[in-house]
């Protein structure tokens, strides 16, 4: 693809790392280490239980719906030609602070073990009290190429949501995702873009209307999971569709004098969608995805799931991958059979629950993949846990003086693993942050 940038591996010492100070992990850890009481979770899920039923695999079955491109031309050539990564990261307009510069409040929301290697909080203006935007996801150009760089750029994105219940109308359901310059690790910069769905052929274009759970960038393609209880699986968005507005005012679409989106300059509209052959996703039928990864690790690479469940309920919750396609013509989108359909290739259930964050990752000569597991703690409250299973058992991060398994990030977001530099990206309410997969895995041995 000619539009990508060719790496460059640039050695940085310490710059590099970024790392938050002594100092401000000491600060972390202090302000987040878990009471006696609080550890009332044992986090012995057991190993993960293969299904290869067709009852079990039937309801992950997708077919694939893309938006007629003369819709989406009709749509651009209405709006004006449509820009690429590069021309919005060139226009960042707010920074990210490294973490010994983040409140004591934000570090607070950072995992206690394993610790970040770096974090960042976001503009006040995006966390300031009383706002109804909440982060939930990261993907990174280490997912989108596996070199890690998208036009001349190193590049990560952070989905984020709104309520649906709360703040202004205008905004409720609302979902945009931050696009960060992260060519410079001293210095994260980044800029916003809203979700959109075309509408009436192309003529317009309405808000996603619903929150943003996952998404993972692959290829050109951005694929992004809603909250929305229907027969939506996932989204699917193309990075090189990015387009201007011309208006700056409330409204989301086509209105008097141009195109708004609620005072963002650009949106994103949606290229296709991934649906559930058997209908909207219940506990009994298809399952309701809360997080994806993709998995460098297999051949083709692959697309992981994980279903939304309630943290703390007595359901099980399952596990699945999809293959990418590698045909031409197909890039970024999933491997579909000559009936359009998509096919999970592999699916297990866990006992865990609240599963936020999930990874796939089978190192060389390993016999199995590893599943990594971000999830919310069973009161809904404070900080989540983090495991690693397979189907021969599982392993959970602990610390404190009392052992407790509540070590992970407060309300944690999506895990992404950037393959080329070795590193999982991931967020919490309050802050992204970055940690080496290897030091991941020895806090679970």
């Amino acid at each position: 693809m000619n539009h990508r940038g060719r790496h460059r591996r640039r050695r940085r010492g310490t710059a590099l790392r970024a790392a938050l100070t002594g100092t401000a992990l000491a600060l972390t850890a202090a302000a987040t280490l878990i009471s006696t009481s609080q550890a009332q979770v044992t986090e012995r899920p057991g190993a993960l239980k293969a299904l290869t039923a067709p009852a079990d695999t039937a309801p992950l079955r997708l077919r694939e719906h893309l938006v007629p491109a003369r819709a989406l031309d009709r749509l651009a050539a209405a709006m004006g030609r449509p820009v690429g990564v590069d021309t919005v990261l060139d226009s960042a307009d707010r920074t990210l602070a490294e973490g010994a510069d983040c409140s004591d409040t934000d570090r607070a929301s950072l995992p206690v073990t394993p610790s970040p290697a770096r974090a960042y909080c976001w503009d006040p203006a995006d966390t300031a009290a009383g706002t109804d935007w909440r982060p939930t996801s990261v993907t990174t150009s280490g997912d989108a190429d596996e070199d890690g760089v998208w036009g001349s750029h190193r590049v990560v994105l952070s989905g984020w949501t709104h309520s649906a219940e709360d703040g202004p109308r205008a905004e409720r359901g609302l979902a945009r995702v931050a696009f960060v310059n992260a060519d410079d690790p001293d210095r994260l910069a980044y800029r916003w873009v809203l979700l959109v769905v075309p509408v009436d052929g192309g003529r317009d274009y309405r808000s996603l209307g619903s929150g943003i759970s996952s998404m993972v960038w692959y290829q050109d393609k951005l694929l992004v999971t809603t909250r929305r209880a229907d027969a939506t699986a996932l989204y699917v968005y193309d990075v090189d569709r990015i387009l201007r507005t011309t208006v700056d005012g409330p409204a989301v679409g086509r209105v008097r004098g141009g195109w708004s989106a609620d005072g963002y300059r650009y949106v994103m509209p949606a290229v296709g969608t991934y649906r559930f052959t058997g209908g909207r996703c219940s506990a009994a039928g298809p399952p309701c995805p809360g997080a994806l990864a993709l998995d460098r690790s297999t051949a083709p690479d692959s697309l992981v799931a994980a279903e939304w469940t309630t943290p703390g309920s007595e359901r099980t919750a399952r596990l699945w991958r999809y293959a990418f396609s590698t045909a031409p013509g197909h890039e970024g989108l999933l491997a579909t059979n000559a009936a359009g359909q998509v096919n999970a290739v592999e699916e297990y259930r866990t006992r865990v629950t609240g599963i936020r964050g999930v990874l796939s990752y089978r190192r060389a000569g390993a016999a199995r993949p590893s599943w990594y597991v971000g999830r919310l703690p069973g009161s809904q409250d404070g900080h989540g846990g983090l495991l690693r299973q397979d189907t021969r058992g599982a392993e959970a991060a602990e610390c404190g003086a009392d052992g407790t398994h509540r070590c992970w990030a407060d309300s944690p977001g999506s895990l992404s693993y950037w393959q080329e530099t070795g590193e999982v990206w991931s967020l919490s309410d309050r802050m992204l942050f970055t940690l080496p997969l290897a030091e991941l895995d020895r806090s679970l041995d």
